[in-house]
Order: structure tokens, then C-alpha cells, then sequence
């Protein structure tokens, strides 16, 4: 390596956006080196799940590997593997089935940021001599007078800050994000004109430990369901749910009680969860939903928030609310709102000022006009 060139460890997933990321670095005149990470053993799904001959069914980490080698062939860089299984297993797979017996409903890919691409893939970065690391997320990052600052993609369709939030700021320095001001469009036109084979790869959908398959048939294999009653808010029993963890809040379909109906012909949906009780609670009056109140715990701040008055997102893909942040003891904050849907313990509630993510929390407790809400 030239000792004029800064060396980039970048987390080469073998999608388009990594591949895109090698490039864009080569072009600034870094020294890359890819590291492609290996979280989940694939063959743990088929000795639990009973399908050992099917492997990339399962989990197409394997083939994304190939395809990481690949990309890094065609651009000429070096490109290592390296086994997190461990570590995710510790600390992000377990969390996730911990939410579940809460009845919570959970993140994994905001602690897979935290504890794996942001901690220990960096530690072994710098194992390689890396001057800084570089992931292909949504993304945009700037550094002032010495700290780092996190703002929203230039493609907010598909900003990934959300997952980035739990991230303190010695984790955020000393990271690019190279396809932050691009558009999923324009990452895809350089990746064809570059020769890269997956331009036109499907992103990544879901969680890698779950595939393709069914989401309640993987959690059965590890928290065995529980059958209990579907009761309406005022106790009529409905029919039976197969586990109370196979709902969240909000969720309309899949429920088998559609034949039951009101004079408007209105929809089921879930509206809480009793686990003293084995209780899942439905509704058909979309107000039950609404909240003005969150505790969050567990909070997180990249950059010191001084406007109380900011933004937040109560869960991805959800629209920015206006909210008022009151700091509590033991790491927590009441959050007032104006009638938002949905909002589910166990997801996190991140917070913005503009377009720059200044961090946030796990959502705790929910309440509507003073009073707790059972979700």
C-alpha cells in the first residue's frame, strides 16, 4: 500500500450498494479492502428447520459470498470473510427472542448495527490497518469539530438512518457512507456500467437468520406458541390466536375472524396483547390505536439534543411526527405526541432535527390521554 493512500475496510455484503461502495472508494483513490461478514450459521436453520439439502433457500448469505468475491475480482481488491456468528448470536439473537417473550415487538437490525457492523467488524477492520470503515447504507455522515453527525440519504425512500440511531458517536467517527447522496436509480446505472454483475440483484428483504420463509414457522422453532382467545376490548371471545408473539400492533390480516362483522362491515385489528392471560385484544375502531404518550428507555444520543421540540419516527417507513422530548432518570424520556397509530413497545423511536438522526430509544410503555395502553 502506498503510504499516501488512507486504506477503507468496507462491509462487502455482496448487494448492489456495497459493490457500488467499492467503487466510488477505488475512485476517491482510497486502498479497499472488503470484509464480508458471516453472522448466522446457515446450517443451524436446516438442522432446526429440517431442510439440510436447500441451503441458499434458507439463507442466501452463502450465495452472497460468492458474489462478494466476485465484485471484488472485478475491481481488483481483496476481499476477507470473517465469522460473527458468536457475537450475533449473543448479542443480537438473543435480544431478539428476549423482545418476544415480553411480548414486544423487536428490532434486530438496529442491534445488528450497534453490536456487530459497528463494533466488532470494526475492531477487526483495524486488525487490517484501516484508516477508516465504509458500509453501503442510506446514509450521510460529516464530521465537525470532531464529531460525527448523521443526516438522512439524499434517497429518503430509502434512508436508513432509523437502523443507525442506537450508534454512539465514537462508533459513527471515522465511517463513510459512499452511496449517501446517491439514488437507488443512479447506484444501479454505475453498477452496469461498471461490469458488476449485480446491478440488477433484488435487495435484501427481511431478516437473514428467517429466509424465505414464513415468519411464525422459524419463531415457532424457538419459542413454542402458546394458543389463548381473540376477545374484543369488551371481553367477547372471538376465536383463538396460535401465540401471542406472531401479532403486533396494528396487524389487520391473518387474524380469522374476518366473517365476524359490524354494521359498516369494518376490519379486525390488533390492539393489545395480555400475557397474564394468554390475551390477544382486537378492535374495530381504528381510534384504539391512537397514542399521545411514550416512555422510551435505553436512550441513545449521538449529538447533544438542546430543541426539545424535534421529530421522531415511532417505527421504519413511518412518517416524521412533531414530538416533545422531557429527559427522565434511568435513562429514560417521556415523548408527547398528537395522536399517532401504532406505537409498539420494543420498537425504537428515533429522533430528528431536520435531517440530521440525533439518536434514540426502545419505546417501553404507551399511553392515551393519561392511561396506559396494554400493547
Amino acid at each position: 500500500m502506498s503510504k499516501d493512500k488512507k486504506r477503507v475496510v468496507l462491509g462487502l455484503s455482496g448487494g448492489v450498494d456495497s459493490s457500488v461502495s467499492a467503487k466510488l472508494l477505488l475512485d476517491k483513490g482510497y486502498d479497499v479492502i472488503g470484509l464480508f461478514m458471516r453472522n448466522w450459521d446457515s446450517l443451524l436453520n436446516n438442522d432446526v428447520l429440517g431442510n439440510p439439502n436447500d441451503l441458499f433457500d434458507v439463507c442466501p448469505q452463502e450465495k452472497d459470498y460468492l458474489d462478494a468475491l466476485k465484485v471484488g475480482e472485478a475491481l481488483g481488491i481483496k476481499v476477507e470473510r470473517v465469522d460473527f456468528v458468536e457475537e450475533y448470536w449473543n448479542d443480537v439473537f438473543t435480544y431478539f427472542l428476549n423482545e418476544y417473550k415480553k411480548g414486544r415487538t423487536p428490532n434486530p437490525d438496529v442491534m445488528c448495527n450497534k453490536y456487530i457492523k459497528f463494533s466488532v467488524f470494526k475492531k477487526e477492520a483495524y486488525k487490517l490497518g484501516a484508516d477508516y470503515i465504509a458500509m453501503g447504507h442510506f446514509a450521510r455522515i460529516k464530521e465537525i469539530d470532531g464529531r460525527a453527525h448523521l443526516y438522512k440519504a439524499k434517497d429518503l425512500s430509502k434512508d436508513q438512518t432509523y437502523f443507525l440511531a442506537l450508534l454512539s458517536n465514537d462508533q459513527l467517527k471515522g465511517t463513510i457512507f459512499p452511496v449517501g447522496e446517491l439514488t437507488k436509480k443512479e447506484i444501479r446505472e454505475i453498477a452496469k456500467e461498471n461490469n458488476l454483475h449485480v446491478y440488477n440483484k433484488k435487495d435484501s428483504t427481511g431478516i437473514c437468520f428467517i429466509g424465505e420463509r414464513k415468519f411464525n414457522e422459524f419463531l415457532r422453532n424457538y419459542l413454542p406458541a402458546k394458543e389463548g382467545v381473540i376477545k374484543s376490548k369488551d371481553g367477547k371471545a372471538l376465536g383463538k390466536h396460535f401465540g401471542l408473539m406472531n401479532y403486533t400492533i396494528g396487524q389487520r390480516k391473518g387474524l380469522g375472524i374476518g366473517g365476524i362483522k359490524n354494521t359498516n362491515n369494518d376490519p379486525w385489528f390488533v390492539i393489545g396483547k395480555d400475557l397474564s392471560t394468554n390475551t390477544l385484544v382486537v378492535s374495530q375502531d381504528e381510534n384504539d390505536l391512537l397514542s399521545d404518550m411514550c416512555i422510551i428507555e435505553d436512550i441513545n444520543l449521538i449529538n447533544p439534543i438542546l430543541n426539545k421540540n424535534l421529530k421522531a419516527k415511532f417505527r421504519y417507513r413511518a412518517k416524521d411526527e412533531n414530538i416533545h422530548v422531557e429527559f427522565l432518570d434511568n435513562n429514560e424520556a417521556r415523548i408527547t405526541y398528537n395522536n399517532v397509530k401504532s406505537v409498539t413497545p420494543g420498537q425504537i423511536l428515533v429522533f430528528y432535527n431536520e435531517d440530521e438522526c440525533m439518536g434514540g430509544g426502545i419505546i417501553k410503555e404507551v399511553y392515551y390521554k393519561g392511561k396506559l395502553k396494554n400493547f
